[in-house]
């Protein structure tokens, strides 16, 4: 007798993929804010060491005893991820801001990622995009020019701070695709993050030592920080990132983080009492509808 298939899992990722979107968006957004708070109270360093550490030090413990046996093999493969995917794309945003690259060019460029994981799924992966993909990817990235255009300014930062920014977002989004390829990667959510930020610590640390300070200043402040990039910026973002690119295409799911300036700036105005422009308003519609073609593409 012939077995058919259920359609369950296919009905489950439809309604599935808008939850994981919305909780992508503003996890993913939310560390521009974490960083503020903290980065008043010590070096850009010293706040990822303690970020990174804190993450990998209470996700460990699950990581040990719930899951698959983790292999050696397993381990070092995860560690190659975790240089890419934590310690290039987030040091060297923060290396760049520190040799004065305007923060809003910077954040511009790491929300260009979407594009870049877009144009290498294609020859990688073999996840063609459509000509409506294509073009949602096109307004998407004009909504995030117009959402920025009040903050660029080009700076008088060396000119290698500059190909850095760049070289971070081309890494991770090589790591995204990579990640989708290789099986071996496919280790369970909390495994993985736990080693990818404990090694992202162990590099961090080092930083610290060298031009900062490991320990932490003991302030409410600091710590309410952490505590924010540890569960949102690194437990809810990387983690709902890393599941649904199990579950979707990458290009899909990376289409979400150009939605990121804008939430960015929605947190700022409640948090911060920052103005939103008529500008970014436009900018915001834009980027909508251009995230939305490509999602129905």
């Amino acid at each position: 007798m012939t077995c058919v298939p259920s359609p369950a899992p296919v009905f489950h990722r439809r309604w599935l993929w808008p939850v994981l979107a919305l909780v992508m968006i503003v996890s993913w957004s939310s560390g521009f804010i974490g960083l503020r708070y903290a980065n008043e109270e010590a070096g850009m360093a010293t706040v990822l060491f303690w970020r990174t550490l804190m993450s990998g030090l209470i996700l460990l413990p699950f990581a040990l005893m719930i899951g698959p046996r983790m292999t050696a093999r397993g381990v070092a493969e995860q560690m190659v991820f975790g240089v890419a995917a934590v310690v290039l794309y987030l040091g060297g945003f923060a290396v760049a801001i520190a040799e004065r690259v305007p923060t809003g060019l910077v954040a511009l460029i790491s929300d260009m990622l979407p594009l870049a994981i877009a144009a290498l799924s294609q020859p990688v992966l073999g996840e063609k995009l459509s000509g409506r993909q294509w073009a949602g990817t096109a307004v998407a990235v004009g909504g995030v020019f117009i959402v920025s255009f009040d903050s660029l300014t080009v700076g008088e930062a060396p000119l290698w701070a500059y190909g850095l920014t760049v070289a971070s977002t081309l890494v991770f989004a090589l790591a995204s695709v990579m990640h989708k390829k290789r099986p071996t990667l496919r280790m369970p959510i909390h495994q993985a993050l736990s080693i990818h930020t404990l090694t992202g610590a162990a590099v961090f640390g080092l930083v610290a030592w060298w031009q900062e300070a490991l320990m932490p200043p003991l302030t409410a402040h600091f710590a309410f920080g952490i505590g924010w990039l540890v569960l949102l910026a690194t437990f809810a973002a990387y983690g709902v990132y890393y599941t649904a690119l199990r579950l979707y295409p990458v290009a899909q799911v990376s289409a979400a983080i150009y939605l990121s300036p804008p939430v960015t700036m929605i947190w700022a105005l409640m948090l911060f009492s920052e103005p939103l422009t008529p500008v970014m308003f436009a900018g915001l519609a834009v980027t909508l509808a251009g995230v939305a073609m490509t999602w129905r593409g």
